[in-house]
């Protein structure tokens, strides 16, 4: 029998799994539907496994990339390398060449954003406390799909081929920051209500958070383990706190003098989870232990004092990018605790917002917003050489950027209540 051939009780087995699939993930309409042609003997249970078959066909495709796997090291052209690649030339496009694919609005100030690690979900949080779940390849073909097309299509379709596939409204204050859990269908948010909140996507009916962290002031900004094991949750308070996800224990520095003296504004794990980094309002950077929770490593006055708005580790975990108030965007070696890049150019006024600076997919360019001409500004990240602006469209300020993992994407959101995605279809 061919590699090809499905036997008729193997088709029998598939569709089982398909409405067992649809009822699990809440479908029961549907599902009811397909049982009605198809007539399975004994009724279909609730069940995922089709999920579980598909996850790993899709990994033994011969055609297919395999998976990204943690490595110990990175190799140099995969990742921002100093040591060895200073002369790189890369085909990577620059952000002025990325074409705006997909607004999506919401009824206040869009505030949060973050990105899947496998690329293909997109979250945004408002000020209005609402959280919206994006699929990535329904707003690239939406955007791809002509007008005339469109509408033609009936409500089934539309709903079908709609971007958002989730919207939440479980919180009671804004949207401060949010995160994809590394491995499992959820999307977790931290909110001015006091609480971090664990919502599963892959169920539609489940409206709720089934998860939930009390914290005693707004949460300002939180980074989850590579693992998806514990939570750094960072509030108006400057006390950092770890959390064991499963248990909700919570776990602080031993040594008081570990921490920072005003609000934390950003926090990043690194690719190992062995290293997170905290910038603050005290103008302070901080390298901590992922072992331990000891700080291990203080840049001060990083920005000139100015509050550090964003830090993140490059892939390799040599180097730290760092953004503050100061409009200046920075690289620093961890190694030596120094400067290696200063990325000017991005105005000349301090900034009145907290904003953040990221690297692309390919570590090759470093983008961050100019708050007066709400435009990006793209450097080459190796000689901080700047490339041309990318005028992002909005029509107020631009609060927080985030760019995929995985290709030429990237999302800009703004006091206009918008969400821009934004992607460069050549660049794959």
């Amino acid at each position: 029998m061919s590699e090809g051939t499905i036997t008729v009780r193997e088709r029998d087995l598939m569709y089982r799994m398909i409405i067992s699939q649809l009822l699990h993930d809440g479908f029961h309409d549907t599902a009811s539907l397909l049982s009605k042609f198809v007539q399975p003997v004994p009724d279909c249970p609730p069940s995922n496994r089709l999920e579980k078959v598909v996850k790993l066909g899709l990994r033994a495709e011969p055609s297919r990339k395999p998976l990204t796997q943690f490595s110990e090291t990175v190799a140099p052209a995969a990742a921002i390398d100093l040591d060895f690649d200073t002369e790189v030339q890369t085909n990577e496009p620059e952000a002025a060449m990325y074409e705006t694919c997909y607004v999506t609005s919401h009824k206040a100030a869009c505030r949060a954003a973050a990105w899947s690690t496998d690329g293909q979900l997109i979250a945004t949080g408002s000020a209005d406390a609402s959280i919206k779940v994006l699929d990535v390849e329904r707003m690239l073909a939406k955007s791809s799909t002509p007008a005339s097309i469109q509408a033609m299509e009936n409500q089934q379709q539309s709903v079908e081929s709609h971007p958002v596939i989730r919207t939440y409204y479980d919180h009671s204050g804004g949207i401060s920051c949010l995160e994809f859990h590394p491995t499992s269908p959820v999307v977790i948010s931290g909110s001015k209500d006091m609480t971090v909140k664990f919502f599963r996507y892959s169920k539609s009916t489940l409206k709720r958070a089934f998860h939930i962290i009390h914290e005693v002031e707004k949460v300002k900004a939180m980074a989850i383990h590579p693992t998806g094991d514990f939570i750094l949750v960072a509030t108006k308070q400057p006390t950092l706190r770890l959390y064991d996800v499963n248990s909700l224990q919570c776990f602080v520095s031993s040594n008081p003098q570990d921490q920072h003296t005003r609000p934390i504004l950003s926090v990043k794990y690194s690719r190992m989870g062995n290293m997170y980094v905290t910038g603050s309002k005290d103008g302070d950077i901080k390298i901590w232990d992922g072992v331990s929770n000891r700080c291990i490593n203080t840049f001060y006055k990083a920005h000139g004092g100015e509050p550090v708005c964003s830090v993140q580790f490059s892939k390799n975990g040599k180097y730290i990018l760092s953004s503050g108030k100061d409009s200046l965007v920075r690289l620093w070696e961890l190694s030596t605790s120094r400067t290696l890049i200063t990325y000017t150019g991005a105005g000349s006024d301090k900034q009145r917002h907290k904003n953040n600076a990221v690297f692309n997919h390919t570590e090759d360019y470093v983008m961050f917003p100019d708050e007066k001409t709400t435009s990006l500004c793209c450097w080459d990240s190796r000689n901080a050489e700047r490339n041309k602006l990318l005028a992002l469209g909005h029509n107020g300020f631009v609060r927080t950027i985030i760019h995929s993992a995985t290709g030429p994407g990237l999302l800009t959101c703004s006091d206009d209540y918008r969400a821009r995605f934004w992607y460069q279809r050549g660049g794959d």
